[in-house]
């Protein structure tokens, strides 16, 4: 009777998909309960395991060697002829804007030109690039690794009962 009740069980598990953990549990519960049955029952539990592949990040430092530009203060001698030439021009413009004749305009070209020259003779300073020095910078690089590990997958529950052997597999 125990042994009918214990495949019809199985078969109706099995049909309905409950979880195999459930199913070992109403099968040794209902093992137990049964006391006519002197009956010993032998199972074997095997854990399967399977490799699986991950990518793991790990971190290096690189370094490179960069040209650092060096900057320093430079002066340049002023440019009187340029001065002159811009400074009458512009001289030039005004005096025969302000006069409306040409004499006002030679007048201010006189008078700009002697402005111009003074002021553009005049030394510049400037800042520029004088060099370059060699630099070491460093950074945190992220890289990825592939690592094989060994995982559990899935439980196998093996039983001999009046000569008929079960098999079944869960998870834990």
């Amino acid at each position: 009777m125990i042994r009918f009740l214990t495949i019809w069980l199985i078969n109706f598990l099995e049909l309905k998909r409950i979880n195999k953990m459930k199913s070992i549990i109403m099968i040794t519960a209902l093992a137990v309960a049964s006391p006519a049955v002197a009956e010993t029952v032998k199972a074997k539990v095997e854990d399967r395991y399977k490799n699986i592949t991950v990518s793991e990040p790990f971190t290096s430092q690189e370094c490179v060697m960069v040209n650092v530009p060096v900057y320093g203060n430079v002066t340049t001698q002023g440019d009187a002829a340029g001065g002159a030439l811009m400074g009458m021009i512009i001289g030039g413009l005004l005096g025969k804007g302000v006069t409306g004749d040409d004499s006002g305009a030679a007048a201010g070209a006189v008078f700009g030109g002697l402005v111009g020259a003074d002021k553009g003779a005049k030394p510049k300073t400037s800042q520029q690039v004088t060099g370059y020095r060699q630099e070491r910078q460093c950074t945190e690089v992220t890289h990825y690794k592939k690592v094989t590990k060994t995982v559990y997958d899935y439980s196998v529950i093996t039983w001999t009962q009046d000569g008929v052997r079960y098999t079944t597999s869960f998870d834990k």
